[in-house]
């Protein structure tokens, strides 16, 4: 025998002993096509009733559940309006037989009873596609372990069954339940409501309440897998103790609800999310009330959210703000008014059944009324969409037009097909059901409110599943001292350019360190580590960006610039002058004697060099970097190297030329001087090449070590070293000629230029020296303005300090100018050397 042959003889044994005496349904209208609802009437049972050998629970005497009788109400509303509409299953009536579940102890016996005949009995077939149950569909239960045990018997048979309430994610599985439909979003959208409202306030450090059944569980691990690794953390989640049947909280159970209620008063998360049936919550909340926990945030599932008796807890209004998770209101016209007429129904046969008459139902509704009026049609609504879901598939599947339906036997794989493909607007809302069996109504968020005038479930924002978005969130009216919004945070959020230092293991305890200055926080990326600002940029303390640095050069408008370009220009115009003067009197003896033509090299030498001094102002380029580093030195070299070799002509002259005659001819003959100048220039030419290919002439930046803000832009990153490398040879000429200017120190006065060239050459020298020397301790531009600085000085000790006595003896002693004066100071030269 298969699998499904066992099944069904368990089920025929079953059904044998359970519903055989149909007497289980407490609310009974007959009708061409009979709904089964099932709904919670009463939390829990007391008492047996005997059937045959196996005692079956019961619900009697115990406490009423509103919710559950006020939901029984919208399914009678709803097939009562549809068999009042003409244009809906015209000439159709509906029926209904309704069962009290009491909460999930009476789930099998009303489901085994739906699907059995009319004689109470389910024959074994090998094919049940011909098979008709005593319902065409079966609406409920409310919660997702009812609903499990239901829909595993009604799949079996392909019997629709439409739940309203019940949001686990696993009966979203259509390979283990392919008859099971929801009007009501799924858990996924009701979590993520609720992360999206804790994220809205910042909330990220909060408590878990659990109940024990797979309610609590399903859900506790969903919202647990939604916040792993993100922006909220769980301080402890605790499980609450379930009701046994036909007992009272046991002595172990009140003592687990102190514990949990003692840790949630030391724990100083004040956000406490609740995942269970309102059953468990009523003794807890009262102990909630005995320890005076105050001041915290409860954020209820949808199971409690709208509540009515829990509501109505003595003292639970001082325990904090109430925020719920609940399917949006849609009013329902003239229900209101429906709800509280009693049921017209009789027995459903001649024996008297466990609730039906059900004597408090409607005298707790009425105590109720007022509340469950201001509340609105919430889950009513899911019930009511239900029933029209059925109603329109039946429409469809009897070929209904306007005024007629064809009236036949309606199997119930037939029925769930069309019920798939049902697509209508009720009350301005579409329904339809999606590929997981899921009608997408928006949920609300809502505030618990004990001001009687006003709705005691306040909308105060609603959450679109197709968008994933919760939106339109109002003002809420917060417990706490004026009416500023709780905090609830292991650790402050971190001021801008903080960084997070963990603390502990949860994400959300940490401590807040600043970025350190050149650093920056970059939250997006990670805002556990401060990155580094790019080489041109900076940032300050605790900075969420970097900003450029400023780049420092030598600028126009500073007063030292100002300064030295005076002097330049001071220079290059004195320099111009000498060179007019000398061209005036080119043939004198003074002129001839300071150099003759070699004089005309240097001054126009000089005044190239004056011309140089701009590129020191400005940003660096290639251009300028070449000037600089080429240029300068090359016209520098050689003003040196003709003062250089003129002393060595002058000492050849009167010192050498008696001793070496040949070799004195040799130097004459040759055009020694120039071919000296020449070499040299060569010579610098070379160092300067290697000295621009080793250190290249792009302008670089680095950092100013004094202010970090600052980049130095300079034409080599090795400025001093290239330094002395390109004056190694100028240092030297200075010595020579130094040299040679002290050999000559006794010649002829006219002769005699050795405290000038001592004086140019020592000053550059030292100067050189010291910029050297200044250059290894300070950076930036003040080295580039003291360089600039001794570079205009060194061109004035040669401009001034070497020509400008020769100017003076030109324009003030002009009998010192002459052939005769300088032989005689020659011929006396001559004689005090005899």
């Amino acid at each position: 025998m298969g699998s499904r042959a066992r099944t069904v003889c368990f089920l025929f044994f079953l059904l044998w002993v359970l519903a055989e005496p149909a007497e289980n349904s407490d609310f009974h209208l007959p009708g061409d096509y009979l709904l089964g609802g099932l709904f919670t009437l009463h939390a829990n049972m007391k008492g047996t009733v005997h059937l045959n050998f196996l005692q079956v629970p019961m619900c009697k005497e115990y406490e009423m559940k509103v919710s559950g009788y006020n939901l029984m109400q919208a399914m009678r509303f709803a097939v009562e309006e549809i068999n009042n509409d003409s244009s809906l299953l015209p000439d159709v009536l509906l029926g209904y037989e309704m069962v009290d579940v009491c909460y999930i102890s009476n789930n099998v016996q009303p489901v085994l009873y739906f699907l059995a005949q009319e004689d109470s009995l389910l024959p074994i077939q090998e094919d049940y596609s011909n098979y008709v149950p005593r319902v065409v569909a079966v609406i409920g239960p409310e919660n997702s372990e009812s609903v499990t045990t239901v829909a595993n018997f009604l799949s079996l048979f392909l019997l629709p069954q439409i739940t309203y309430s019940a949001i686990s994610d696993q009966l979203r599985d259509k390979q283990r339940f392919p008859a099971l439909l929801r009007t009501a979003p799924s858990a996924k959208h009701h979590i993520e409501a609720m992360v999206q409202l804790m994220l809205h306030f910042h909330w990220n450090w909060i408590s878990v309440l659990v109940s024990s059944d797979t309610y609590g569980r399903d859900n506790g691990q969903l919202l647990g897998d939604r916040l792993a690794g993100g922006d909220i953390c769980i301080a402890f989640q605790e499980t609450l103790p379930t009701l046994q049947p036909n007992q009272d909280i046991t002595p172990e159970d009140r003592q687990r609800l102190v514990s949990i209620v003692e840790k949630l008063q030391q724990s100083t998360a004040r956000v406490v999310v609740v995942f269970s049936p309102d059953l468990n919550l009523y003794d807890f909340f009262r102990e909630v009330v005995r320890q005076n926990f105050t001041g915290a945030v409860w954020i209820a599932s949808e199971s409690w959210a709208i509540d009515p008796v829990l509501h109505n807890v003595t003292g639970l209004h001082r325990t904090g703000t109430f925020l719920g998770i609940t399917i949006q209101n849609v009013p329902i016209p003239g229900f209101s008014e429906f709800r509280v007429r009693g049921p017209q129904a009789g027995p459903t046969n001649q024996r008297s059944t466990c609730n039906q008459e059900c004597d408090t139902c409607l005298n707790s509704t009425l105590s109720f009324n007022t509340i469950l009026r201001l509340s609105g049609e919430r889950i009513v609504y899911s019930v009511y969409s239900a029933v029209y879901a059925v109603a329109h598939a039946l429409h469809s599947l009897l070929g209904c037009d306007h005024s007629a339906c064809t009236k036949r036997v309606v199997y119930p794989w037939q029925l769930l097909e069309e019920i798939w493909k049902v697509n209508f607007t009720l009350l301005d809302h579409q329904i339809f059901f999606d590929p997981q069996g899921d009608v997408a109504l928006h949920l609300e968020i809502v505030q618990w409110q004990w001001d009687l005038s006003q709705n005691p479930f306040q909308s105060i924002a609603s959450y679109s599943p197709l968008q994933g978005q919760l939106k339109h969130i109002q003002d809420i009216s917060w417990h706490t001292v004026n009416n500023t919004i709780p905090v609830s945070m292991c650790s402050k959020r971190c001021q801008s350019g903080q960084k997070k230092k963990p603390v502990g293991i949860h994400t959300c305890c940490f401590e807040c360190i600043d970025c350190l200055p050149g650093t920056f926080l970059n939250q997006t990326a990670n805002e556990y580590d401060c990155q580094t600002c790019p080489s041109n940029e900076w940032s300050h303390q605790s900075e969420t960006s970097c900003f450029k640095r400023r780049l420092s050069f030598l600028e126009w408008h500073e007063a030292p610039t100002i300064a030295v370009a005076l002097l330049a220009a001071l220079g290059f115009l004195s320099t111009l002058a000498i060179l007019v003067i000398f061209w005036r009197h080119f043939q004198t003896p003074m002129v001839r004697s300071a150099g003759g033509p070699m004089c005309f090299l240097m001054l126009t030498l000089l005044l190239v060099a004056y011309t140089v001094v701009p590129v020191y102002v400005g940003p660096p380029k290639v251009s300028t970097c070449l000037c600089r580093q080429a240029l300068f030195p090359v016209c520098f070299t050689i003003c040196i190297s003709c003062i250089t070799v003129r002393s060595f002509q002058i000492v050849c002259v009167f010192k050498m030329a008696s001793r070496f005659p040949r070799a004195y001819s040799y130097w004459v003959r040759y055009q020694g001087t120039y071919v000296s100048v020449a070499f040299i220039t060569a010579l610098k030419i070379v160092t300067v090449v290697i000295s621009s290919l080793a250190t290249g002439l792009n302008p670089t930046t680095r950092t100013d070590t004094d202010d970090p803000k600052i980049m130095i832009i300079s034409c080599n990153p090795n400025y001093r070293n290239s330094l002395l490398f390109n004056t190694s040879l100028d240092l030297l000429l200075s010595v020579v000629g130094f040299s040679f200017a002290y050999m000559g120190k006794e010649l002829p006065t006219n002769y005699n230029e050795a405290k000038f060239i001592t004086f140019s050459m020592t000053f550059y020298f030292t100067s050189s020296v010291s910029l050297c020397t200044f250059m290894s301790v300070y950076n930036g531009v003040l080295v580039t303005i003291v360089d600039l600085l001794v570079t205009v000085f060194n061109l004035l000790a040669i401009s001034l300090g070497y020509f400008g006595p020769k100017c003076y003896m030109i324009l003030f002693y002009p009998e010192r100018n002459t052939p005769a004066y300088f032989n005689s100071m020659i011929q006396g030269y001559t004689m005090r050397r005899d």
